[in-house]
């Protein structure tokens, strides 16, 4: 008999599980990773804000042009394959954030199905969960202190200009992508040591009580 176990501790690790999963997602897809202006040059970035020229953000395998007088975004992927995204760093980041990202999405799923199945081969499916975020999240921080060096490639000097190298952002400046990533690699972490609370929540006396007087919905505070 299948029974629906719903505590606030599970049910608050569910949500984090899925949140992180999704923002790691977004933040992997967005092109604002860095920001810049069309030609990297310095006189982009000293005039005044009322005089900038249209916007280039860059992502670790697309860009976008935010065109400032029509309000218009062109977006699109400047790497029509793996090998011609523009540094053999950021190709290495794109595998660990890609299998981060893969781990975390399993986890999420498998997050929302632990409310009536609480073991996966005999083992607690908080703690397989809680390892595999675990695992993604040295993934995410491989990926995230690789992603850096990749700063001195063809392509950033063109958006940052000419002082940009490995972990010198030159012109640009980080963009929300970036941030997101490191929220959601703490966030990972920090739902990876929430899934023991999720166990003991859902193990507890109170629970095995209910599942004893025969109840197929539980839900305890």
């Amino acid at each position: 008999m299948c029974h629906v176990i719903v505590t606030c501790r599970s049910m608050l690790w569910t949500l984090m599980s899925i949140v992180v999963a999704f923002a790691e997602m977004v933040a992997f897809m967005s092109a604002e990773w860095l920001v810049g202006y069309p030609d990297g040059s310095e006189f982009n970035f000293t005039v005044t804000a009322s005089h900038h020229s249209d916007q280039r953000t860059l992502g670790i395998y697309n860009r976008c042009i935010k065109v400032a007088q029509q309000k218009v975004v062109q977006c699109g992927p400047y790497a029509t394959d793996f090998m011609e995204i523009a540094s053999g760093f950021w190709q290495a980041t794109v595998i660990f954030l890609v299998v981060a990202i893969f781990l975390l999405s399993v986890v999420g799923i498998l997050s929302v199905f632990s409310m009536c199945f609480q073991s996966i081969l005999k083992k607690s499916i908080f703690n397989v969960c809680g390892l595999l975020q675990g695992i993604a999240g040295l993934f995410l921080i491989l990926g995230l202190m690789i992603y850096p060096a990749g700063w001195g490639s063809k392509k950033v000097v063109d958006y940052c200009g000419p002082d940009a190298s490995p972990y010198k952002v030159g012109l640009c400046s980080l963009g929300w992508a970036f941030y997101t990533a490191i929220g959601g690699t703490v966030l990972t972490f920090i739902c990876a040591m929430f899934s023991a609370q999720a166990e003991i929540a859902t193990s507890s006396d109170k629970v095995q009580d209910e599942i004893e007087e025969g109840r197929s919905l539980i839900c305890v505070l």
